[in-house]
């Protein structure tokens, strides 16, 4: 009985050692979010690749809709 648990153990032992390495990142990389998507569908006056835009546009969407005191007029 004591050998069939050692032979469990190292089973169990050198089962682990055949797991493929699962890292992150090894495929496409993200592109920055100012960059767009290539599609038409983007706010008026905002050009993809502007990052300054997409700044001041995440700013103007911030104060009008997230800021509690511009609401409570």
């Amino acid at each position: 009985m004591k050998h069939v648990l050692w032979m469990i153990a190292l089973a169990a032992l050198v089962s682990a050692c055949g797991e493929k390495p699962q890292t992150l990142g090894a495929g496409k990389q993200d592109a920055a979010p100012y960059e767009g998507t290539g599609k038409a569908f983007a706010v008026g006056g905002w050009k993809q690749g502007d990052k300054a835009g997409w700044e001041s546009q995440l700013k103007a969407r911030t104060q009008q809709g997230q800021n509690d005191y511009s609401r409570m007029n």
